[in-house]
């Protein structure tokens, strides 16, 4: 039978928690690296979240990046965060954004931008944006992420039990973590498209732990008597595997189409602040309910007294069939009867003379 039937038959055998402690070790350093990254280098946060000046122009003399930093660096505005993007038609807009400036010193960029691209300067469009609505920002973010920990914590602690509301609510701190690590190593903007993506990816996330978490409950009640956590945790995650794997699948092709099509081939910024969040979440998320979560609640759930009995008498009957095995051969074998007496040397004959 080939892989993907069995798979989609939910019928594999991997053994997912024989190498759990190297799924902690692997989650441990791309945490640590991220931690490391976001206490270094921090964010790079948009002008929502910075306060500043942003001028957008029509790029119609096609100047490069480095013509308009040049020209920046001239009346001292060496710091200005300049991007070209395409839009429609093939028309390349430039954004230049800086720190809040004054009246006179924004009509000197806009002067020098739309001296750049070569076009007048009431063409150029010029918004600024103060440092509190970042903050504001930001506040209203951590207060919607804190209430959202507090009812899922409520709701899955009601549904099932407090140890998995503690390891799904560990799987969603390593998808932040690790997500947010990502955009401080590679240097992403991060704007408040980025902030409503990654609390999109937490529902989701929780959903796939979710998954598992029920599977495993039911299998609890029904084999509880007879196995082990392990082999339960692995039995569920083998059976919802396929729906796992069909899951991120779904959600990361689109994901990726929005990516590249709509923000790479069509130019639109926004969309790719959204997707990219979106795609690296999602592929956290689906390797976190396997790799983390289940794995975590399997170690915890194994030192309670009741699973460690359970271990022991599965112990015991595992050892109890070997001997009866044992047994078996040995009565299947040929019997030898033996008489109790040392077998005796050979005679030697004597020569005759």
């Amino acid at each position: 039978m080939s892989l993907w039937r069995t798979l989609y038959r939910g019928e594999t055998e991997f053994d997912f928690m024989r190498y759990r402690r190297r799924y902690f070790i692997i989650s441990a350093v791309l945490i640590g690296i991220s931690l490391l990254s976001l206490l270094v280098r921090g964010l790079d946060g948009s002008v929502d979240f910075t306060g500043g000046t942003i001028v957008e122009a029509a790029n119609s003399s096609g100047a490069d990046v480095g013509e308009y930093r040049n020209e920046l660096a001239s009346i001292g505005r060496e710091g200005a965060r300049v991007q070209i993007r395409t839009e429609r038609d093939d028309l390349e807009i430039v954004v230049v954004q800086t720190e809040a400036l004054s009246v006179d010193e924004r009509d000197e960029l806009v002067d020098t931008v739309a001296a750049v691209a070569g076009i007048d300067p009431n063409e150029t469009n010029i918004a600024s944006v103060g440092p509190t609505f970042g903050s504001e920002i930001t506040r209203r973010a951590i207060e919607a992420l804190v209430i959202f920990l507090i009812v899922v914590a409520l709701f899955i602690t009601w549904r099932f039990e407090w140890k998995m509301a503690v390891t799904a609510l560990a799987a969603l701190f390593h998808d932040l973590v690790i997500t947010a690590g990502i955009y401080s190593l590679i240097g992403f903007e991060v704007t408040p498209a980025t902030v409503i993506a990654i609390l999109t990816i937490l529902g989701y996330s929780l959903y796939d732990t979710v998954v598992v978490f029920d599977k495993i409950t039911e299998n609890v009640h029904e084999l509880g008597s007879r196995h082990t956590f392990t082999e339960i945790a692995n039995l569920s995650l083998n059976q919802v595997l396929m729906r796992s794997l069909n899951t991120s699948a779904t959600s990361l092709l689109p994901i990726g189409s929005l990516l590249l099509i709509g923000s790479y081939l069509l130019g639109a910024a926004t969309l790719r602040e959204f997707a990219l969040a979106l795609f690296i979440g999602i592929a956290a998320g689906t390797y976190s309910s396997i790799f983390v979560a289940t794995p975590l609640l399997t170690e915890w759930k194994e030192r309670e007294p009741e699973w460690q009995r359970m271990q022991r008498r599965v112990a015991r009957r595992a050892g109890a069939t070997v001997v009866a095995a044992a047994d078996s051969a040995t009565a299947s074998a040929p019997e030898v009867r033996s008489t109790g007496a040392e077998p005796r040397a050979p005679k030697q004959r004597r020569k005759r003379r």
